[in-house]
């Protein structure tokens, strides 16, 4: 009995003096936080788009980069007012460290704004920036660097935000949301030149961007599918050669950096079901993650996390999945739609041409009937969000149906308010200084306050 009383009051002074850390820190002996944080976002990534990936690229023996990654972590994503988040709550809940409801960017329910995490890094004294082959002004992007009520009304108040708040690297798609015709007849590019940024527009004005604050815009909107590249002529960067410039950029601050950089289009390709797709844009990913993983181990002074925001579409590699297929298919289904005459009634389609197109593209014969069926659908949707999607929707449904992909139904997706989301539990992969915090099984709210303990930060 005076031996537990001892060892009970032991444990209390250990408390007393701090030499425990608190519930949820979980330090196991780590002393020194990182000088650097690099955070990747695989938007919509669940298990089943790396198992894609990995299956569609290498095989059943083969493994992404990703995976060798030596701290795991499953995580929770629930939004504060839905079992399911979208990109907005969820991606703000990696930036500040709370729940807010779906819709919502950097601001808790009752709207009130809270400095992300990346505000903390800037606070105190290191460089940060964002890219994404989004819209940098999407949700995801915009949950580190803006804070707006909904994520549907606020992108021209984002970018105001963006450069109001000097982030030191931006890039991605978006391109019109800093232009005169969103801004009230102010150029964004512009001012940002004036306060001291490059302005690049395409991949090789990026790579030529020597100063010390980068803007990046390479698309009006969302940058291009990866498959969908030589077909447009894209002259856009690589996600892995955003992820090296963005690097270079921001590590010639002696104090260190924060990035946070998106792989947002693997999100988009779910959304779709377009299988062939996911698999490109996971790889394209992982090569970014590659990149980051060998510069941190030769800095030695880096954390480098690896998650997703949600999962999409409730992926999965099924038994019968028609590899060889899906691996020639030539377009994404958002390119197979654009290619479509347009039909006699509103939003439909002239069958010649959707047989046609799907040939060539995705070698696949369609009958009368189910090309008749595709234009109905197009007729009838009560999806809830994306409706300039749902054609490139419907004909990726109807091709991983054919090649028997793992998908939510149409049916699900149309009901759904995110179109498409699942709350499956997403996978977290850490390395480096600090990553051994980043284990078990978490909330999403968990990920920054973990980074904030270890650079030894607090939200006020």
């Amino acid at each position: 009995m005076k031996a537990k009383c001892t060892y009970i009051l032991v444990i209390f002074l250990l408390l007393v003096l701090g030499i425990f850390p608190s519930e949820g820190m979980a330090l196991q002996g780590n002393t020194k936080g990182p000088q650097n944080v690099i955070l990747m976002i695989g938007d919509g990534m669940g298990i089943g788009q790396i198992e894609i990936a990995r299956k569609l690229e290498y095989g059943k023996d083969g493994r992404l980069f990703l995976e060798s990654l030596p701290h795991t972590a499953l995580v929770h994503t629930e939004s504060a007012n839905n079992f399911v988040t979208d990109s907005a709550a969820g991606g703000t809940a990696l930036a500040i460290g709370k729940k807010t409801n779906n819709e919502m960017i950097g601001v808790t329910p009752d709207g009130k704004e809270i400095d992300s995490i990346l505000d903390l890094f800037k606070k105190n004294g290191k460089k940060a920036g964002v890219i994404s082959t989004n819209t940098i002004t999407d949700a995801t992007p915009a949950a580190f660097t803006a804070s707006v009520s909904n994520r549907w009304s606020g992108q021209e108040e984002i970018a105001r935000q963006q450069l109001n708040n000097e982030v030191d690297v931006l890039m991605g798609g978006g391109r019109a949301y800093f232009g005169p015709d969103k801004q009230n007849g102010k150029d964004l590019i512009n001012e940002a030149r004036l306060k001291g940024y490059d302005y690049a527009a395409n991949r090789e004005e990026m790579q030529n961007a020597k100063g010390g604050k980068l803007l990046g815009l390479f698309n009006n909107g969302y940058m291009n599918f990866k498959l969908d590249r030589p077909l447009k002529n894209s002259k856009e960067p690589s996600l892995k050669e955003m992820t090296e410039k963005a690097i270079s950029v921001l590590s010639k601050g002696k104090q260190g950096f924060f990035l946070m950089a998106e792989g947002a289009r693997i999100d988009h390709a779910s959304h779709a079901g377009d299988i062939t797709s996911i698999w490109k844009e996971t790889i394209e990913f992982d090569e970014a993650v590659k990149y980051a993983v060998e510069w941190a181990k030769k800095d030695k002074e880096t954390l480098v996390l690896v998650a997703a925001d949600h999962e999409t579409m409730g992926i999965s590699a099924s038994e019968p999945l028609d590899i060889q297929q899906l691996k020639k298919i030539k377009a994404t289904p958002q390119y197979m739609v654009s290619q479509f005459a347009k039909g006699e009634n509103r939003g439909t389609y002239r069958s010649e041409s959707v047989k046609d197109v799907l040939k060539k593209y995705a070698n696949i014969d369609l009958t009368e009937q189910e090309i008749k069926a595709f234009n109905g659908k197009l007729m009838t949707t009560d999806s809830q969000v994306y409706p300039q999607y749902i054609a490139a929707w419907e004909i990726g449904s109807l091709i991983a149906e054919k090649y028997h992909g793992g998908i939510l139904t149409n049916k699900v997706r149309s009901l759904s308010s995110t179109g498409g989301h699942t709350g499956n539990m997403i996978p977290l992969f850490a390395y480096g200084n600090g990553s051994e915090t980043f284990t078990g099984v978490m909330e999403n709210i968990d990920i920054p306050k973990r980074i904030a303990q270890l650079m030894n930060y607090s939200w006020d």
